[in-house]
């Protein structure tokens, strides 16, 4: 729907703000990349509106161009990320960690990214497990977490590219990844196994294990955990007793998203 097909608009109507949303949604699965013409045949917009709204959006970050294609950047996954947590995930996780921990005695949580950090929506703590107290709004480096390496995971190839190509690897303990090309080979393995593991890279004496939440289309939406003290579980026994409990509850969030999508299609 172009400009000028809209409806007649209230006086708190901000046309600039319709017409950047129009040049983000005119990229698609079919029109990945465009030049600045064929944005603007997209939207309608004349060639000068449409440079200055793609150029905005590149300063922004949500936009990246080599000087003539434009393309879309994974932060735009943010605006779906802050949408699922405010349209219920929490909500339907929460029970569901609450049965995960309790089946396993450790804690639970599920994380949404922002930006290129995870971001602690629900949480479940049977106790004190990291010097630092971690609740809901907690943030860490996404590369150093188990929820983290599964988000970034659900990139595509590009995305990820991108996502390597800024990021700074800081070593929060020895045995965090500081590599790029190692952390490259890790994420391809935890997007080919489904789940990921990290062994004491954010906090010595921490192991976790995360597994990807989908929406239906199979886009990873979030992410949920369970965290083991190193001393008392192997990596051997992190995959044998936890991962399958808590996939089990990866896929009783994901069919209860489903549902309530289903019961609430403005959802």
């Amino acid at each position: 729907m172009t400009t000028e097909d809209a409806p007649d608009r209230g006086a708190h109507f901000v046309q600039s703000l319709e017409r950047g949303l129009m040049v983000v949604r005119a990229f698609s699965a079919d029109h990945p990349s465009m030049t600045l013409s064929e944005v603007a045949r997209a939207t309608d917009l004349t060639r000068a509106a449409a440079r200055r709204f793609l150029l905005t959006l590149v300063d922004l970050g949500y936009v990246r161009t080599d000087g003539r294609m434009f393309s879309l950047t994974p932060r735009v996954l943010e605006l779906g990320y802050a949408y699922v947590a405010s349209a219920g995930l929490p909500d339907v996780a929460q029970p569901h960690l609450e049965d995960l921990s309790a089946r396993v005695r450790e804690s639970a949580s599920v994380s949404v990214m922002e930006g290129d950090d995870v971001l602690y929506v629900a949480r479940v703590a049977t106790s004190r497990i990291m010097a630092v107290s971690i609740a809901v709004g907690t943030r860490f480096p996404a590369s150093t977490t188990s929820m983290g390496r599964v988000l970034i995971a659900g990139y595509d190839d590009t995305e990820l590219t991108a996502y390597l190509d800024r990021v700074e690897l800081k070593p929060l303990t020895r045995f965090t990844i500081t590599d790029t090309a190692d952390l490259r080979a890790e994420i391809l393995r935890v997007r080919e196994q489904g789940y990921a593991i990290v062994d004491q890279e954010l906090e010595e004496g921490l192991r976790s294990l995360a597994a990807p939440i989908r929406d239906d289309s199979g886009r990873v939406i979030a992410a949920a955990n369970v965290s083991a003290h190193a001393n008392r579980s192997s990596i051997d026994d992190v995959r044998r007793d936890l991962l399958p409990a808590l996939l089990e509850t990866t896929a009783r969030i994901e069919a209860d998203l489903a549902s309530v999508a289903r019961r609430d299609p403005s959802r």
